[in-house]
């Protein structure tokens, strides 16, 4: 399976900056998709969401896009726009062709260079390399600067990331969906119900702290600040192949957060801008409840996929190089850093 791209007519690019620790990820659908969207976290930043919504006049939409740089990064949906602009795609109003692309953004400004952001032109570059080939995942366009498990700042995350992944249905349905973790909280394997990555006990330390039971015994974050990483985002979009109305696809976007509850603990807090798309793009029939069943699936299992990984960057460390691929260290385990391949099995990347 492809994860996103198994559902025809979407593509996907990322474009990635590994100096500044930042990117984005574009998702088309050229041909136009019914569009949901359901929001939970109380520090989004979005551009054009509203076209998502059962009550909005346009009936279609064209591509979503994720991007770091906070709300800087929103620049990067201009490019996008202009890329399809060109190609034709849009609503069809009686002087242009106006695509109508959503976009969302995480923060990422203390990852890397907090003076690089995602721009219009890199948006246009993503949309250009946008293919409907497997998706690419770990530290890539969006997640390039993702971050989980930020309790304690910074110094004791761990690197988050992008993943994605798709659960089929009987009679040909498809649900896949992309996930970018960037959340305050600790990522959690829903098959095991063990932490796999999050804050950790000290900056030295690969012993995860489990930030819930912290926050129970009193240790909180009060208020955003640098020692916090600011707003944390876990943006994600659910496609189908599955015909579906407009209220319908807002629907499965809200039911598909139950992948994020399965996976991130806490989830949805004040620190938090996360976010939902969903997509249809076929006219198969299939009952709106068994969708959401999968649709949560596919979420949870791209928000493992993304972290699981994600490459130590910037000096914090991935999940690959603690525990290597499909791994993850136990808690009070002890175990220490160690390395993970580059891209296409090259050298490691110095954190």
């Amino acid at each position: 399976m492809k994860g996103l791209t198994d559902i025809d007519g979407i593509r996907v690019g990322h474009v990635s900056d590994y100096s500044a620790l930042t990117g984005c990820t574009v998702i088309l659908c050229e041909q136009g998709a019914v569009g949901g969207l359901d929001r939970r976290g109380s520090a989004t930043s979005t551009r054009h969401t509203d076209a998502f919504r059962p009550d909005h006049l346009v009936e279609k939409v064209h591509g979503v896009v994720f991007a770091g740089g906070s709300a800087f990064g929103l620049d990067a949906v201009s490019g996008v726009m202009r890329y399809l602009e060109r190609r034709g795609v849009g609503f069809e109003t009686s002087a242009a062709r106006i695509p109508i692309v959503g976009g969302a953004i995480l923060y990422d400004l203390a990852v890397g260079s907090s003076a690089v952001r995602p721009t219009a032109e890199m948006g246009e570059a993503a949309a250009q390399a946008a293919s409907d080939r497997p998706v690419e995942e770990g530290s890539v366009g969006a997640g390039t600067g993702a971050t989980v498990g930020k309790l304690f700042g910074l110094r004791q995350a761990m690197k988050g990331g992008l993943g994605s992944w798709t659960v089929e249905l009987a009679g040909g349905v498809r649900v896949s969906a992309l996930a970018v973790v960037n959340a305050f909280g600790d990522v959690i394997d829903p098959s095991t119900g063990r932490l796999l990555a999050g804050a950790r006990v000290a900056p030295d330390s690969t012993e995860l702290a489990d930030m819930a039971a912290c926050m129970k015994r009193g240790q909180v974050r009060r208020s955003f600040g640098a020692e916090s990483a600011e707003t944390n985002t876990t943006l994600a979009v659910v496609a189908t192949n599955a015909a579906l109305s407009r209220v319908e696809a807002n629907k499965l976007a809200a039911m598909a957060q139950a992948g994020c509850a399965r996976t991130l603990s806490p989830v949805h807090t004040t620190f938090d801008g996360d976010l939902m798309f969903a997509l249809s793009c076929g006219a198969v029939r299939a009952d709106l409840n068994a969708l959401g069943v999968a649709a949560a699936e596919a979420v949870a299992l791209s928000i493992v996929r993304g972290v699981r990984l994600a490459r130590s960057l910037g000096g914090i460390p991935g999940l690959g190089e603690i525990a290597g691929p499909g791994g993850a260290p136990e808690p009070g385990s002890g175990s220490r850093l160690g390395s993970i391949p580059g891209p296409g099995g090259g050298p490691a990347l110095d954190g």
